[in-house]
């Protein structure tokens, strides 16, 4: 991705690239301590695409980004043994001043 505005193929592609925020005990932690943000990603995604999209939906400058690909469980359905799907998710690291609250974006839409 360059530093240039992105273009509106660019732009599609990035609105697909992050699928929902990640909230849970952990998520809320790691924001009050690290100011990072969790988020659930496309497959797909690479750091940068990731880096461009959360500062094109949310208005933010990101610091940095990590990523972690989470196994699926294994579940058991009665006899029958099935797996959940693998999936990425994404740390982002914001600049020191931003911050994300997705309370007032629910609210505002």
């Amino acid at each position: 991705m360059s530093a240039a505005a992105p273009n509106a193929k660019q732009q599609e592609r990035l609105m697909q690239v992050i699928l929902a925020p990640v909230i849970s005990e952990k998520s809320t932690f790691v924001a009050d301590k690290r100011n990072q943000v969790i988020f659930r990603v496309a497959s797909a995604a690479t750091k940068p695409e990731i880096k461009a999209a959360v500062e094109l939906m949310f208005k933010v400058q990101v610091q940095s980004v990590t990523v972690a690909n989470v196994r699926g469980k294994s579940k058991r359905f009665g006899q029958f043994m099935g797996r959940r799907s693998h999936w990425k998710k994404a740390y982002v690291s914001l600049k020191p001043g931003q911050e994300i609250n997705f309370a007032e974006q629910a609210e505002a839409k």
